[in-house]
């Protein structure tokens, strides 16, 4: 046990400080989520927010990788996380202003966005770079863990200082744990550089974003695994969009309640992420891959769709999040061990932009779902009663509706691409 915290001190130190300004950043998207909501009144509106941090992202991901891949990766981190800062400095300074307009808020996550699109090829590779291969599956575990301990405590913490005390207070929450994390990193951590071979030193970026491209032509499981992922990401997304229309508006829901429903998400995770932390390595990971996400994305919808009651709202949230972290370290060990080490930020880039192209799409498609199809439709006095049966009444029952159509969509896609899945072969190398 005391070789095994010596040989992940540095990785401890890194994913522990990085997850803490996470947990900031979250806290503070959270908030701003429910602010607008309040402001507008619009599911469609809030998920902008989320529709404009992800564009970027998957527009420029493939160029962010090759560009990952030679620069240096601590560098790239600090500087994509204070810019990142200055964009949450911005946000603080309009609203002590009154002057913070949704048009702010989605230039201002744009930006951000871009910055993850640098970022996040980077520290997946600075976290290979710092892990022994032996304990990949337990690392992957434990950025599962915090994942989900992030996913349990952002929306207490920030409902609670949003509450009681502002959005001001949970943007300053947010720029301490940025502080915290940016110094670590800045004088506690080495990350150990790449060198690139004379033929990368040679290649243009279109030509490194092409190798990238290539490698994925070349190998059809992890090509399909990440269009697997990326038909998961619609539904997730979609899902996303409207969990703050399904919830706020109800007799029994609110602010405290969407904080309690998306908490259950997060306790689900967190005992999901312990799971995969320590079980043995599975004999067939691509079936967990695609069992865990039919398993996710059918049952929690459904219930979802067809229960009125908080309790059985968090019953949902833990169903569809117990597995995730099961599907994510597998698919994990998939990835770091099939790919190599100096091609991963290019090979990563292109997942993303693959992978979750997807997700604005979802959101949109949410949010014109319940603003403009499902909601109209259930409050029309001609909606036959056994629509309001299923679904309940008053704002949110069409939210409720969206939910049962994600859950069919969700079910295909996992039928359709577990078919697809089972005719590739897998071990870890």
């Amino acid at each position: 046990m005391k070789n095994t915290i010596q040989e992940l001190r540095t990785f401890i130190t890194l994913w522990s400080t990085q997850s803490l300004s996470q947990l900031g950043s979250t806290m503070t998207n959270f908030a701003l989520g429910i602010w607008l909501y309040e402001k507008t009144g619009s599911a469609l509106q809030t998920a902008l927010l989320s529709i404009c941090s992800y564009t970027p992202y998957i527009l420029m991901s493939i160029f962010a990788g090759a560009l990952s891949d030679r620069w240096d990766k601590k560098k790239v981190m600090l500087i994509c996380d204070t810019i990142a800062a200055i964009c949450t400095i911005i946000v603080f300074t309009l609203l002590k202003a009154d002057l913070l307009m949704p048009w702010h808020m989605y230039l201002l996550n744009a930006i951000n966005g871009l910055m993850n699109t640098v970022q996040q090829p980077a520290g997946d590779v600075a976290m290979t770079l710092i892990t022994p291969k032996e304990h990949y599956q337990k690392t992957s575990g434990m950025r599962s863990f915090s994942q989900s301990l992030i996913t349990i405590l952002h929306p207490v913490i920030a409902t609670a200082l949003f509450a009681l005390a502002g959005m001001e207070v949970v943007i300053l929450v947010d720029l301490a744990t940025f502080v915290i994390a940016f110094l670590t990193l800045l004088f506690a951590i080495r990350i150990p550089r790449i060198e690139e071979t004379e033929t990368e030193k040679k290649e243009t970026l279109l030509q490194a974003a092409g190798v990238g491209l290539r490698y994925l032509k070349e190998n059809p499981l992890i090509l399909t695994l990440i269009f697997f992922l990326a038909g998961v990401n619609l539904v997730a997304s979609a899902f996303d969009a409207i969990l703050p229309a399904f919830v706020l508006p109800r007799d029994n829901g609110g602010e405290t309640i969407l904080g309690i429903v998306t908490s259950a998400a997060g306790v689900a995770t967190l005992i999901g992420s312990v799971i995969a932390t320590v079980l043995p390595a599975p004999k067939d990971r691509i079936r967990v891959i695609y069992l865990t996400m039919l398993i996710s994305l059918s049952i929690e919808n459904f219930l979802l769709a067809f229960s009125q009651t908080p309790v059985l709202w968090c019953l949902a949230q833990v169903i569809g999040w117990l597995p995730v972290p099961l599907m994510n370290a597998n698919m994990d060990v998939v990835f770091r061990s099939t790919i190599p080490t100096n091609m991963q930020g290019r090979v990563y880039a292109c997942r993303n932009t693959l992978q979750f192209f997807t997700i604005p799409i979802g959101f949109f498609l949410g949010g014109i779902l319940v603003d403009e199809v499902c909601e109209p439709f259930m409050a029309a006095g001609t909606t036959a009663d056994i629509w309001r049966t299923l679904f309940g009444m008053g704002k949110g029952s069409g939210a409720a509706m969206v939910c049962f159509i994600l859950g069919v969509a969700g079910t295909a896609v996992c039928l359709i691409f577990g078919r697809i899945l089972r005719k590739y072969k897998y071990e870890d190398r």
